[in-house]
């Protein structure tokens, strides 16, 4: 049977889960009544309550915490938004969520050295004691997700906390349940669509004390979520690209625009601090990518992993589950078809 706080809690999903109610106008409702049944009333064709319960207990049934904004355990950052969730979903280790937070975030498309960059700052700062909050996508995110697994790890999502997106990241969500949180807003079941995302990345940034901004195309949802951190107060970094590259135009802005250039996890912590000093008892991380490369993609990979900043071919060799001897020619392919540049130091990038 419901107790109060259970049922208080259910008609709260109610009025959240009705149509053409959103946060702000939630607020407005509960402020206007002063009572979350009388606001109920009001409404012409309310979300049944038989689903908000089924909603509710389901929660319940999967091992997920449903939190309201006026519980204690509810993240305080998140208010600072005038949209603020009257409800979240929660997997995962729910005290992550009120300990001191920086964002990570960047290109899906991200080259290797954007990737492989994401990973050491995340590891850096969760070494320090820093929570690491991402949007559990492909590129950027991942990385920094990876790169902080052993020292929390939050994702937030624009689907329901239960839906798996991209559905290739299935393990990382695995792994980030093993003491890190994966958040949302939206009901169970929901599928991500593109007017979601803005929402998910104003969260990353309300619960963040500073947002780090790798590899950003001049539109993206990353320049968006800087653009929440900038409206909050909070402090945006982002590390500087080559003018030569699309997935650098975002970032490089942020910086002509007054964003703090950093290009170590140290850079960062010169300016927020250390938490507090951390031990991990497993083998330290490094940043290993698990992508399999199949033969005819190969070609096109490497195009996208490059820049026009050298990297040491070994970093390549390493990145790919790919012969060494096949992979040189390739790269002797490219190079001829005027598309690679080598350099000094057994170094290649994009051809400018």
């Amino acid at each position: 049977m419901s107790t109060y706080f259970d049922q208080t809690k259910i008609k709260w999903l109610q009025l959240i889960r009705t149509q053409g109610i959103g946060p702000i106008k939630f607020w407005n409702l509960l402020s206007k009544y002063e009572d979350i049944e009388r606001a109920i009333e009001t409404l012409k064709d309310p979300y049944p309550y038989a689903k908000a319960e089924a909603e509710f207990y389901e929660h319940q049934k999967r091992g997920y915490s449903l939190i309201a904004a006026y519980e204690e355990n509810y993240p305080s950052k998140l208010k600072r938004l005038n949209d603020f969730p009257p409800l979240i979903s929660v997997a995962g280790n729910i005290n992550s969520l009120n300990k001191p937070v920086i964002a990570i975030v960047g290109a899906r498309n991200a080259s290797l050295g954007g990737r492989k960059l994401s990973f050491h700052f995340a590891k850096g700062l969760g070494e320090k004691g820093w929570v690491i909050v991402s949007g559990l996508a492909r590129g950027i995110d991942e990385a920094a997700h990876k790169g902080s697994l052993k020292t929390q790890t939050i994702a937030v999502l624009a689907g329901g906390v239960d839906h798996i997106y991209p559905p290739e990241h299935e393990s990382l969500y695995k792994e980030i349940l093993n003491d890190g949180a994966i958040i949302s807003e939206m009901p169970l079941s929901t599928s991500p669509s593109a007017s979601l995302f803005p929402r998910r990345n104003r969260l990353i940034a309300a619960l963040s004390q500073g947002i780090i901004i790798v590899e950003a195309a001049y539109k993206s949802g990353s320049l968006i979520t800087a653009e929440y951190a900038l409206d909050l107060g909070i402090d945006v970094f982002a590390v500087p690209g080559s003018p030569l590259d699309p997935r650098c135009q975002g970032s490089n802005h942020l910086l002509k625009q007054g964003a703090m250039l950093v290009q170590s996890a140290n850079d960062v912590i010169e300016v927020v601090g250390i938490v507090s000093e951390k031990q991990s008892e497993h083998v330290p991380l490094e940043y290993k990518p698990t992508t399999v490369i199949e033969p005819q993609d190969i070609k096109k990979r490497i195009l996208e992993d490059l820049t026009t900043i050298p990297i040491p071919i070994e970093t390549l060799l390493d990145n790919y589950n790919y012969p060494p001897n096949e992979l040189m020619s390739l790269l002797a392919e490219l190079e001829l078809e005027g598309l690679l540049i080598r350099h000094p130091g057994n170094c290649v990038s994009l051809a400018m």
